[in-house]
């Protein structure tokens, strides 16, 4: 026993020592009736400069007022966003740590064989915080076309590879991107990139020569003139871009792809009350003026959602069957 004390005193003193916070009895089983007492931390599975994670950020700036502690974003991409996925899966359901993530989340189950979590049984629902109203379609400005119509014909006729650009596979940029080729009878190329930076950087570059990606990423590359926008995948025009015709406008019929939504989830038996605190101040605060305008000039293409924990794991069921449902009409087979 003297030597177990003794451990626990050089340990204390190193943490101390170190500048780290220490993890005590207390904290480990925090009262979550006084939720929240120490910083949260929302895991992005994906890289950083993303739409997600550009969304985040104001957000939790946001949030800090009304909770008393700040939320960290702590970015851990690879997989398709099962890496950190993973992690959230695993946490302590205690609230401190939680995960948001895009529809990719659905998407993966019917992308990937073996996953070492359950999307539906391994996490808490907590809110949608945004909904996505569609993908924009950009082209190179190298390439000679300024409709749909002229990308079409021109892919159809070159003697080169039309390659576009994704922030990985089985992602919602993936399945719009097939979804055009099945609709168009194209042939475009599916390169996929480690997140939608460097995806986007490939476009930019002119190393990949088309994209369908949500507006909010593509917007500042359109209007500089770095990228060209022929189409959209809502149900009507992007008010942001209201020169841009819709899939449906250019005869491409049963092409409403309106992208994908942004989602916060705890891991699985996260306590009712701490789920209800946060559904109430993330609602709370994406109705607050200041930060919708924020948010629509930073994140365009989508829309501030705040729905309860019951909608969120109903879009989630609803979106793992549609998914699949797609895939298999894509004839994409899981790996």
């Amino acid at each position: 026993m003297p030597n177990f004390r003794l451990r626990r005193s050089v340990l204390r003193a190193s943490s101390l020592a170190l500048g780290y916070p220490l993890m005590n009895e207390a904290s480990a089983q925090a009262d979550p009736n006084k939720y929240p007492t120490q910083p949260i931390k929302v895991i992005v599975p994906f890289a950083a400069g993303g739409t997600l994670d550009v969304a985040l950020r104001p957000i939790s700036q946001a949030l800090l007022e009304n909770l008393g502690q700040p939320i960290l974003i702590d970015n851990r991409a690879g997989a398709n966003g099962m890496i950190g996925t993973d992690l959230v899966a695993k946490a302590n359901p205690d609230g401190y740590t939680l995960l948001a993530v895009t529809a990719s989340f659905a998407l993966n189950p019917s992308i990937y064989k073996e996953m070492k979590y359950d999307v539906l049984k391994d996490f808490t629902p907590i809110t949608c915080i945004m909904q996505g109203v569609g993908f924009v379609m950009v082209v190179h400005p190298s390439l000679p076309v300024k409709t749909v119509a002229e990308f079409i014909a021109y892919e159809k006729k070159s003697n080169q590879t039309i390659a576009y650009s994704t922030p990985g596979i089985g992602n919602t940029i993936h399945i719009a991107s097939e979804l055009f080729n099945q609709k168009t009878g194209t042939h475009m190329l599916h390169v996929p990139y480690k997140g939608s930076a460097p995806s986007l950087n490939a476009l930019v570059s002119g190393e990949v020569q088309v994209a369908i990606m949500p507006p909010g990423i593509v917007m500042p590359f359109i209007r500089s003139g770095k990228l060209r926008a022929i189409g959209f995948t809502g149900e009507k025009r992007l008010p942001e871009l209201p020169e841009v015709p819709t899939m449906a406008e250019v005869g491409i019929k049963d092409m409403v792809f309106q992208g994908t939504w942004m989602g916060l989830f705890g891991p699985a038996n996260l306590p009712k009350n701490i789920v209800e605190r946060l559904n109430k101040e993330f609602s709370r605060v994406l109705q607050q003026p200041v930060l919708k305008q924020t948010l629509s000039n930073s994140v365009a293409g989508y829309v501030s959602d705040g729905g309860t924990p019951e909608q969120m794991a109903k879009l989630l069921r609803d979106d793992v069957k549609r998914y699949s449902e797609i895939l298999q009409k894509l004839n994409i087979q899981p790996s």
